[in-house]
């Protein structure tokens, strides 16, 4: 089991919002050559480390909103899985604490956990993350979903997109079909449509 902690200076709605762009990572991760999310559960990986270029594909498992994402490889021959979990410390401040336990798949990367690289790694990719949050203002972006254990049975949603601006007020605008005649205001009403059978009688 390797695991790292650190303290991030940003509240945890931000911390925990640019922990979900899962697309970002390359910018501070290790060996991250490029992550893209195929569906609300989904991800392709592809990395590149001590000259050894991978695909993989992992999947969310369990993810609540400012508390944890927790994460499993599916497919290929690489076992293994994680969570990052966020603990708000004040107002300001953020714990981002990473779990993350595996089979290492050939001599190289058997040697990579002996010698502690791989743990050496995770810390460092932490304090990336940590710098990558501290130098802005606000998260590039985030998706807020509830993903459940429960949800592996079900077929999964298209992946989290931009959101669409809000559409324009209708009552607001005019209607197209409506008279342009100025005169058409001082027009008698029509007379009322009875349905048939149900029209007035004449006078007498």
């Amino acid at each position: 089991m390797l695991h790292d902690t650190i303290r991030v200076d940003a509240p945890l709605r931000q911390v925990y919002d640019q922990w979900t762009q899962f697309e970002e990572f390359p910018r501070f991760m290790h060996g991250v050559v490029a992550v893209e999310q195929t569906d609300e559960r989904h991800l392709r990986w592809r990395t590149g480390i001590a000259g050894i270029r991978r695909e993989f594909d992992t999947e969310i498992v369990d993810q609540l909103p400012d508390e944890r994402i927790a994460w499993r490889t599916v497919g290929g021959g690489a076992r293994r899985r994680g969570v990052v979990t966020f603990t708000p410390v004040d107002a300001t401040h953020t714990r981002v604490r990473l779990a993350m336990e595996g089979r290492p798949k050939g001599m190289t990367e058997r040697a990579a956990v002996a010698l502690g690289i791989v743990s050496s790694r995770v810390s460092g990719d932490l304090r990336r993350f940590k710098d990558f949050v501290e130098d802005r203002h606000a998260a590039t972006g985030a998706w807020r979903g509830r993903v459940r254990p429960a949800d592996a049975d079900r077929p999964p949603a298209p992946a989290p997109g931009p959101v669409p601006p809000p559409s324009p007020d209708r009552s607001a605008l005019p209607d197209p079909s409506a008279s342009t005649d100025p005169s058409a205001s001082t027009r008698p009403p029509p007379p009322p449509d009875f349905p048939p059978g149900r029209r007035p009688m004449p006078p007498h």
